[in-house]
Protein backbone atom coordinates (compact mmCIF):
# COMPACT_ATOMS: atom_id res chain seq x y z
CA UNK A 1 0.00 0.00 0.00
CA UNK A 2 1.57 3.13 -0.74
CA UNK A 3 2.11 5.65 2.18
CA UNK A 4 1.98 8.87 0.21
CA UNK A 5 -0.40 10.68 -0.68
CA UNK A 6 -1.64 11.14 -4.26
CA UNK A 7 -1.46 15.21 -4.04
CA UNK A 8 1.81 14.90 -2.01
CA UNK A 9 2.78 12.70 -4.92
CA UNK A 10 1.58 14.70 -7.98
CA UNK A 11 3.05 17.99 -6.76
CA UNK A 12 6.69 16.04 -6.93
CA UNK A 13 6.13 15.18 -9.87
CA UNK A 14 4.36 18.46 -11.63
CA UNK A 15 7.37 20.23 -9.43
CA UNK A 16 10.85 18.06 -10.69
CA UNK A 17 8.87 18.41 -14.62
CA UNK A 18 8.89 22.64 -14.17
CA UNK A 19 11.88 22.98 -12.67
CA UNK A 20 13.46 20.88 -15.54
CA UNK A 21 11.70 23.15 -18.04
CA UNK A 22 12.60 26.40 -16.00
CA UNK A 23 16.34 25.34 -15.65
CA UNK A 24 16.62 24.08 -19.39
CA UNK A 25 14.93 26.54 -21.28
CA UNK A 26 15.10 29.51 -19.22
CA UNK A 27 18.73 29.76 -17.76
CA UNK A 28 20.07 27.45 -20.25
CA UNK A 29 21.38 24.89 -17.59
CA UNK A 30 22.99 21.89 -18.50
CA UNK A 31 20.51 19.28 -18.67
CA UNK A 32 22.48 17.04 -16.35
CA UNK A 33 22.28 19.21 -13.68
CA UNK A 34 18.93 20.28 -14.20
CA UNK A 35 17.89 16.48 -13.77
CA UNK A 36 19.84 16.28 -11.21
CA UNK A 37 17.73 19.18 -8.90
CA UNK A 38 14.74 17.75 -10.48
CA UNK A 39 15.51 15.00 -8.54
CA UNK A 40 16.19 16.42 -5.40
CA UNK A 41 13.90 18.60 -5.27
CA UNK A 42 11.48 15.87 -5.90
CA UNK A 43 12.72 13.62 -2.70
CA UNK A 44 12.43 16.52 -0.55
CA UNK A 45 8.90 17.20 -1.62
CA UNK A 46 8.33 13.04 -1.16
CA UNK A 47 9.61 13.42 1.84
CA UNK A 48 12.22 10.84 1.60
CA UNK A 49 15.16 11.05 3.95
CA UNK A 50 18.13 12.82 2.49
CA UNK A 51 19.97 9.12 2.45
CA UNK A 52 17.23 7.41 0.28
CA UNK A 53 17.53 10.56 -1.84
CA UNK A 54 21.30 10.03 -2.48
CA UNK A 55 20.92 6.39 -2.56
CA UNK A 56 18.34 6.28 -5.62
CA UNK A 57 20.09 8.89 -6.98
CA UNK A 58 22.89 6.89 -7.28
CA UNK A 59 21.01 3.42 -8.16
CA UNK A 60 19.13 5.21 -10.64
CA UNK A 61 22.21 6.81 -12.47
CA UNK A 62 24.32 3.58 -12.22
CA UNK A 63 21.79 1.41 -13.83
CA UNK A 64 20.78 3.26 -16.68
CA UNK A 65 23.98 4.05 -17.54
CA UNK A 66 25.43 0.24 -16.89
CA UNK A 67 22.94 -0.78 -19.57
CA UNK A 68 22.83 1.80 -21.87
CA UNK A 69 26.81 3.38 -21.88
CA UNK A 70 28.03 0.82 -24.26
CA UNK A 71 25.76 0.65 -26.93
CA UNK A 72 25.86 5.05 -26.65
CA UNK A 73 29.45 5.17 -27.19
CA UNK A 74 29.72 2.49 -29.55
CA UNK A 75 27.40 4.52 -32.00
CA UNK A 76 28.36 8.00 -30.90
CA UNK A 77 32.23 6.55 -32.39
CA UNK A 78 30.45 5.02 -36.00
CA UNK A 79 28.83 7.88 -36.24
CA UNK A 80 32.09 10.40 -36.03
CA UNK A 81 34.20 8.07 -38.18
CA UNK A 82 31.80 7.79 -40.94
CA UNK A 83 32.06 11.75 -41.06
CA UNK A 84 35.39 12.03 -40.82
CA UNK A 85 35.96 9.39 -43.46
CA UNK A 86 33.90 10.95 -45.95
CA UNK A 87 31.36 8.35 -45.98
CA UNK A 88 28.04 10.79 -45.38
CA UNK A 89 29.04 13.10 -48.55
CA UNK A 90 29.82 9.70 -50.99
CA UNK A 91 26.46 8.39 -49.64
CA UNK A 92 24.90 11.97 -50.25
CA UNK A 93 26.08 12.27 -53.55
CA UNK A 94 25.31 8.81 -54.74
CA UNK A 95 21.47 9.31 -53.44
CA UNK A 96 21.57 12.79 -55.40
CA UNK A 97 23.02 10.83 -58.65
CA UNK A 98 19.88 8.84 -59.09
CA UNK A 99 17.28 11.15 -57.56
CA UNK A 100 18.10 13.77 -60.22
CA UNK A 101 18.79 17.73 -59.55
CA UNK A 102 15.40 18.49 -59.93
CA UNK A 103 14.14 16.69 -57.33
CA UNK A 104 17.26 17.48 -54.87
CA UNK A 105 15.01 18.19 -52.05
CA UNK A 106 13.48 14.63 -52.26
CA UNK A 107 17.31 13.60 -52.55
CA UNK A 108 18.61 15.17 -49.09
CA UNK A 109 15.36 13.91 -47.20
CA UNK A 110 16.56 10.38 -48.53
CA UNK A 111 20.00 11.49 -47.53
CA UNK A 112 18.95 12.69 -44.30
CA UNK A 113 17.22 9.25 -43.25
CA UNK A 114 20.15 7.03 -44.16
CA UNK A 115 22.96 9.10 -42.77
CA UNK A 116 20.67 10.22 -39.61
CA UNK A 117 21.34 6.69 -38.83
CA UNK A 118 24.71 6.62 -37.43
CA UNK A 119 24.94 9.95 -36.80
CA UNK A 120 22.78 12.60 -34.70
CA UNK A 121 20.18 15.11 -36.24
CA UNK A 122 22.49 18.36 -35.13
CA UNK A 123 25.92 16.92 -36.02
CA UNK A 124 24.21 15.44 -39.92
CA UNK A 125 22.71 18.64 -41.01
CA UNK A 126 25.99 20.36 -40.01
CA UNK A 127 27.90 18.12 -42.03
CA UNK A 128 25.32 18.16 -45.17
CA UNK A 129 24.56 21.77 -44.93
CA UNK A 130 27.09 22.45 -47.59
CA UNK A 131 26.13 20.21 -50.36
CA UNK A 132 22.42 21.05 -49.44
CA UNK A 133 23.15 24.97 -49.76
CA UNK A 134 24.85 23.69 -53.03
CA UNK A 135 22.15 22.06 -54.44
CA UNK A 136 19.32 24.83 -53.50
CA UNK A 137 21.47 26.80 -55.55
CA UNK A 138 21.65 24.65 -58.60
CA UNK A 139 18.56 23.28 -58.91
CA UNK A 140 16.52 26.78 -58.16
CA UNK A 141 14.62 25.33 -55.11
CA UNK A 142 13.68 27.37 -52.21
CA UNK A 143 16.35 26.87 -49.30
CA UNK A 144 13.48 26.39 -46.53
CA UNK A 145 12.20 23.32 -48.88
CA UNK A 146 15.75 21.79 -49.03
CA UNK A 147 16.55 23.13 -45.35
CA UNK A 148 13.26 21.35 -44.11
CA UNK A 149 13.43 18.42 -46.10
CA UNK A 150 17.07 17.71 -45.05
CA UNK A 151 16.40 18.37 -41.40
CA UNK A 152 13.50 16.15 -41.05
CA UNK A 153 14.97 13.59 -42.72
CA UNK A 154 17.90 13.21 -40.11
CA UNK A 155 15.17 14.18 -37.65
CA UNK A 156 12.87 11.00 -37.83
CA UNK A 157 15.41 8.39 -37.43
CA UNK A 158 16.85 10.40 -34.49
CA UNK A 159 13.55 10.18 -32.43
CA UNK A 160 12.91 6.32 -33.38
CA UNK A 161 15.67 4.92 -33.36
CA UNK A 162 18.13 3.71 -30.95
CA UNK A 163 21.57 4.15 -30.96
CA UNK A 164 20.26 8.23 -30.81
CA UNK A 165 20.35 8.82 -26.61
CA UNK A 166 16.77 9.87 -26.37
CA UNK A 167 15.15 6.48 -27.51
CA UNK A 168 18.01 4.63 -26.04
CA UNK A 169 17.39 5.64 -22.97
CA UNK A 170 14.03 5.71 -22.90
CA UNK A 171 14.34 1.46 -24.44
CA UNK A 172 16.46 0.79 -21.32
CA UNK A 173 13.86 2.56 -18.96
CA UNK A 174 11.05 0.87 -20.14
CA UNK A 175 12.79 -2.58 -20.30
CA UNK A 176 12.24 -3.15 -24.10
CA UNK A 177 13.80 -5.55 -26.50
CA UNK A 178 16.47 -2.82 -28.03
CA UNK A 179 16.58 -4.64 -31.34
CA UNK A 180 13.08 -4.80 -32.41
CA UNK A 181 12.80 -1.45 -31.06
CA UNK A 182 15.75 -0.53 -33.41
CA UNK A 183 14.06 -2.73 -36.74
CA UNK A 184 10.34 -1.00 -35.44
CA UNK A 185 11.49 2.48 -35.58
CA UNK A 186 13.83 2.54 -38.57
CA UNK A 187 10.35 1.10 -40.42
CA UNK A 188 8.24 3.83 -38.87
CA UNK A 189 11.16 6.15 -39.80
CA UNK A 190 10.30 5.73 -43.50
CA UNK A 191 6.87 7.39 -43.68
CA UNK A 192 7.68 9.98 -41.13
CA UNK A 193 10.58 11.12 -42.90
CA UNK A 194 8.37 11.34 -45.70
CA UNK A 195 5.80 13.19 -44.53
CA UNK A 196 8.22 15.94 -43.56
CA UNK A 197 9.27 15.92 -47.14
CA UNK A 198 5.84 16.14 -48.65
CA UNK A 199 4.95 19.10 -45.69
CA UNK A 200 8.09 20.80 -47.04
CA UNK A 201 6.91 20.67 -50.33
CA UNK A 202 3.34 22.11 -49.49
CA UNK A 203 4.10 24.52 -46.90
CA UNK A 204 7.48 25.76 -48.53
CA UNK A 205 6.53 25.96 -51.69
CA UNK A 206 5.45 29.76 -52.10
CA UNK A 207 8.08 30.76 -49.65
CA UNK A 208 11.50 31.94 -51.57
CA UNK A 209 14.66 32.13 -50.20
CA UNK A 210 18.20 32.36 -52.31
CA UNK A 211 21.40 30.74 -51.16
CA UNK A 212 24.68 32.89 -51.99
CA UNK A 213 27.17 31.31 -50.19
CA UNK A 214 26.65 27.55 -51.70
CA UNK A 215 29.95 25.95 -52.22
CA UNK A 216 30.95 22.91 -54.51
CA UNK A 217 31.27 20.22 -52.86
CA UNK A 218 31.54 16.79 -55.31
CA UNK A 219 35.73 17.39 -55.27
CA UNK A 220 35.21 16.52 -51.45
CA UNK A 221 33.48 13.70 -52.51
CA UNK A 222 35.75 12.47 -55.05
CA UNK A 223 38.49 11.68 -52.23
CA UNK A 224 36.29 9.68 -49.95
CA UNK A 225 35.78 5.85 -50.47
CA UNK A 226 33.73 4.03 -52.60
CA UNK A 227 29.77 4.03 -52.19
CA UNK A 228 30.02 0.47 -50.94
CA UNK A 229 32.10 0.52 -47.97
CA UNK A 230 30.72 3.96 -47.01
CA UNK A 231 27.28 2.10 -47.11
CA UNK A 232 28.65 -1.20 -45.07
CA UNK A 233 29.20 0.44 -41.95
CA UNK A 234 25.74 1.65 -42.12
CA UNK A 235 23.55 -1.30 -43.19
CA UNK A 236 25.28 -4.84 -41.87
CA UNK A 237 24.47 -3.61 -38.21
CA UNK A 238 21.20 -2.89 -39.12
CA UNK A 239 20.94 -6.21 -40.95
CA UNK A 240 22.18 -8.46 -38.35
CA UNK A 241 20.59 -6.62 -35.64
CA UNK A 242 17.43 -7.09 -37.90
CA UNK A 243 18.39 -11.21 -38.60
CA UNK A 244 18.71 -11.54 -34.48
CA UNK A 245 15.51 -9.57 -33.77
CA UNK A 246 13.29 -11.43 -36.48
CA UNK A 247 14.68 -15.12 -35.92
CA UNK A 248 13.86 -15.17 -31.87
CA UNK A 249 17.64 -16.52 -31.56
CA UNK A 250 19.01 -17.17 -28.60
CA UNK A 251 22.71 -17.97 -27.17
CA UNK A 252 21.59 -21.17 -26.29
CA UNK A 253 20.67 -22.64 -29.26
CA UNK A 254 22.27 -25.93 -30.19
CA UNK A 255 23.70 -24.50 -33.65
CA UNK A 256 27.37 -23.05 -33.25
CA UNK A 257 26.42 -21.14 -36.36
CA UNK A 258 23.44 -19.84 -35.10
CA UNK A 259 24.90 -19.18 -32.48
CA UNK A 260 27.28 -16.87 -34.22
CA UNK A 261 24.71 -15.20 -35.99
CA UNK A 262 22.88 -14.20 -32.48
CA UNK A 263 26.22 -13.07 -31.15
CA UNK A 264 26.58 -10.61 -33.81
CA UNK A 265 23.38 -9.54 -33.80
CA UNK A 266 23.27 -7.89 -30.50
CA UNK A 267 23.63 -4.17 -30.68
CA UNK A 268 26.69 -3.43 -29.53
CA UNK A 269 28.25 -6.12 -30.88
CA UNK A 270 26.70 -5.17 -34.21
CA UNK A 271 27.68 -1.73 -34.26
CA UNK A 272 31.17 -2.95 -32.76
CA UNK A 273 31.51 -4.77 -36.61
CA UNK A 274 29.85 -1.16 -38.14
CA UNK A 275 33.13 -0.04 -36.28
CA UNK A 276 35.65 -1.97 -37.82
CA UNK A 277 34.30 -1.65 -41.44
CA UNK A 278 34.71 2.07 -40.85
CA UNK A 279 38.24 2.06 -39.77
CA UNK A 280 39.15 0.19 -42.49
CA UNK A 281 38.68 3.63 -44.78
CA UNK A 282 40.31 5.50 -41.86
CA UNK A 283 43.82 6.74 -43.58
CA UNK A 284 45.03 8.53 -40.41
CA UNK A 285 44.36 10.30 -36.83
CA UNK A 286 42.15 7.29 -36.09
CA UNK A 287 43.75 8.29 -32.02
CA UNK A 288 42.53 10.90 -31.92
CA UNK A 289 38.81 10.47 -33.75
CA UNK A 290 38.29 7.28 -30.88
CA UNK A 291 39.18 10.22 -28.10
CA UNK A 292 36.44 12.52 -29.74
CA UNK A 293 33.81 9.65 -29.44
CA UNK A 294 34.36 8.80 -26.38
CA UNK A 295 34.74 12.04 -24.92
CA UNK A 296 31.39 13.10 -27.27
CA UNK A 297 29.30 10.31 -25.51
CA UNK A 298 30.49 11.33 -22.02
CA UNK A 299 28.30 14.19 -22.65
CA UNK A 300 25.41 11.72 -23.48
CA UNK A 301 25.95 9.70 -20.79
CA UNK A 302 25.75 12.07 -17.92
CA UNK A 303 22.29 13.34 -19.15
CA UNK A 304 20.95 9.65 -19.23
CA UNK A 305 22.73 8.92 -16.06
CA UNK A 306 20.67 12.08 -14.48
CA UNK A 307 17.13 11.11 -15.85
CA UNK A 308 18.11 7.61 -14.36
CA UNK A 309 18.27 9.34 -11.17
CA UNK A 310 15.17 11.32 -11.90
CA UNK A 311 13.40 7.85 -12.76
CA UNK A 312 14.34 6.19 -9.49
CA UNK A 313 13.34 9.04 -7.51
CA UNK A 314 9.65 9.12 -9.15
CA UNK A 315 9.27 5.50 -8.80
CA UNK A 316 9.42 6.06 -4.75
CA UNK A 317 6.33 8.00 -5.72
CA UNK A 318 4.46 5.61 -6.91
CA UNK A 319 2.42 7.27 -8.71
CA UNK A 320 1.39 4.12 -11.25
CA UNK A 321 -0.98 2.62 -8.18
CA UNK A 322 -2.67 6.11 -7.48
CA UNK A 323 -3.71 6.09 -10.88
CA UNK A 324 -4.70 2.90 -11.46
CA UNK A 325 -7.16 2.89 -9.09
CA UNK A 326 -8.83 5.84 -11.93
CA UNK A 327 -9.60 3.43 -14.68
CA UNK A 328 -10.11 5.62 -17.50
CA UNK A 329 -6.58 6.47 -17.44
CA UNK A 330 -6.47 2.80 -19.26
CA UNK A 331 -8.19 4.80 -22.48
CA UNK A 332 -5.51 6.54 -23.54
CA UNK A 333 -3.28 3.69 -23.79
CA UNK A 334 -0.34 4.38 -26.22
CA UNK A 335 -1.30 8.27 -26.86
CA UNK A 336 -0.24 8.59 -23.02
CA UNK A 337 3.39 8.60 -23.32
CA UNK A 338 3.36 10.20 -26.13
CA UNK A 339 1.29 13.53 -25.07
CA UNK A 340 3.54 13.29 -21.85
CA UNK A 341 6.59 13.39 -24.20
CA UNK A 342 5.33 15.66 -26.77
CA UNK A 343 3.98 18.72 -24.00
CA UNK A 344 7.83 18.04 -22.55
CA UNK A 345 9.54 18.28 -25.67
CA UNK A 346 7.33 21.50 -26.53
CA UNK A 347 7.79 23.11 -23.03
CA UNK A 348 11.95 22.53 -22.53
CA UNK A 349 13.12 21.77 -26.06
CA UNK A 350 15.55 18.96 -25.73
CA UNK A 351 13.57 15.80 -27.67
CA UNK A 352 16.20 13.89 -25.67
CA UNK A 353 15.40 15.41 -21.93
CA UNK A 354 11.97 14.79 -23.07
CA UNK A 355 11.81 11.35 -24.21
CA UNK A 356 14.09 10.52 -20.90
CA UNK A 357 11.67 12.34 -18.34
CA UNK A 358 8.74 10.77 -19.87
CA UNK A 359 9.88 7.26 -19.96
CA UNK A 360 10.93 7.55 -15.73
CA UNK A 361 6.93 9.02 -15.75
CA UNK A 362 5.34 6.17 -17.71
CA UNK A 363 7.47 3.20 -16.65
CA UNK A 364 5.33 2.76 -13.67
CA UNK A 365 2.08 3.24 -15.38
CA UNK A 366 2.65 0.75 -17.77
CA UNK A 367 0.03 -2.25 -16.02
CA UNK A 368 -2.56 0.77 -16.14
CA UNK A 369 -2.30 1.30 -20.01
CA UNK A 370 -2.04 -2.14 -20.90
CA UNK A 371 1.58 -2.03 -21.80
CA UNK A 372 3.07 -4.32 -19.65
CA UNK A 373 4.19 -6.75 -22.16
CA UNK A 374 7.57 -7.53 -24.60
CA UNK A 375 5.35 -6.18 -27.39
CA UNK A 376 3.38 -3.47 -25.10
CA UNK A 377 6.95 -2.03 -23.96
CA UNK A 378 8.45 -1.63 -27.60
CA UNK A 379 5.37 0.07 -28.92
CA UNK A 380 5.22 2.56 -25.38
CA UNK A 381 8.97 3.25 -26.48
CA UNK A 382 7.84 4.04 -30.14
CA UNK A 383 5.45 6.63 -29.13
CA UNK A 384 7.51 8.37 -26.94
CA UNK A 385 9.78 8.48 -29.40
CA UNK A 386 6.83 10.16 -31.37
CA UNK A 387 5.98 12.26 -29.09
CA UNK A 388 9.48 13.67 -28.78
CA UNK A 389 9.35 14.51 -32.44
CA UNK A 390 6.77 17.51 -31.53
CA UNK A 391 6.86 20.87 -31.54
CA UNK A 392 10.26 21.57 -32.78
CA UNK A 393 10.71 25.37 -32.08
CA UNK A 394 12.65 28.57 -30.57
CA UNK A 395 13.54 26.75 -27.41
CA UNK A 396 15.15 24.15 -29.90
CA UNK A 397 19.29 23.75 -30.20
CA UNK A 398 18.08 21.82 -33.41
CA UNK A 399 15.87 24.59 -34.59
CA UNK A 400 18.77 26.82 -34.68
CA UNK A 401 21.26 24.78 -36.32
CA UNK A 402 19.30 24.49 -39.36
CA UNK A 403 18.53 27.96 -39.56
CA UNK A 404 21.51 29.24 -39.22
CA UNK A 405 23.53 27.07 -41.16
CA UNK A 406 21.08 27.58 -44.08
CA UNK A 407 20.37 31.20 -43.54
CA UNK A 408 16.87 31.26 -42.90
CA UNK A 409 14.20 33.60 -40.75
CA UNK A 410 12.69 32.38 -37.79
CA UNK A 411 9.04 32.69 -38.68
CA UNK A 412 10.22 30.82 -42.04
CA UNK A 413 11.79 28.07 -39.74
CA UNK A 414 8.04 28.22 -37.71
CA UNK A 415 5.83 28.20 -40.64
CA UNK A 416 7.53 25.07 -42.67
CA UNK A 417 10.21 23.21 -40.00
CA UNK A 418 7.71 23.43 -36.50
CA UNK A 419 4.79 22.59 -38.53
CA UNK A 420 6.19 19.94 -40.11
CA UNK A 421 7.79 18.19 -36.92
CA UNK A 422 3.83 17.87 -35.52
CA UNK A 423 2.88 16.41 -38.51
CA UNK A 424 5.73 13.72 -38.35
CA UNK A 425 4.88 13.24 -34.48
CA UNK A 426 1.09 13.02 -35.37
CA UNK A 427 1.87 10.15 -38.49
CA UNK A 428 4.44 8.52 -36.30
CA UNK A 429 2.26 8.21 -33.31
CA UNK A 430 -0.59 6.73 -35.81
CA UNK A 431 1.62 4.21 -37.30
CA UNK A 432 2.51 2.99 -33.61
CA UNK A 433 -0.96 2.75 -33.22
CA UNK A 434 -1.43 0.32 -36.24
CA UNK A 435 1.16 -1.46 -35.50
CA UNK A 436 -0.30 -2.21 -31.73
CA UNK A 437 -3.37 -3.89 -33.88
CA UNK A 438 -0.89 -6.00 -35.50
CA UNK A 439 0.93 -6.75 -32.62
CA UNK A 440 -2.24 -7.64 -30.92
CA UNK A 441 -1.72 -4.75 -28.30
CA UNK A 442 -4.58 -2.41 -27.35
Amino acid sequence: MNTIPLIQSMLGLLAGIALIVLLTARFRVHAFFALLLASVLTGIILQLPVTEILGSIKSGMGNIVGSLGLLIILGTTLGLILEHTGSTTVLANYVLRRTGTGRSALAMNIIGYLVGMPIFCDSGFIVLSGLNKALAKRSGISMIVMASSLATGLYAVHCLMPPHPGITAATGTIHAETGRVMLYGLLIAIPASAAGYLWSIFAGRRIAVDVSDAADVAEEARRGPSVLMSVLPIAVPVLLIAIRSLSGLELTHPSPALQVISILGIPEVAISVGILLALSQLKNNMGAILQEGAEKAAGILVIIGGGGAFGAILAKADIGSHIAQNQSIATLGLFLPFLITALLKTAQGSSTVAVIAAAAIVQPLLPVMGLDSANGRILCVLAMGAGSMMISHTNDAYFWVISKFSGLEIKDMLRVYSTGTVVMGLVSVGLVYLLSLVLAVQ
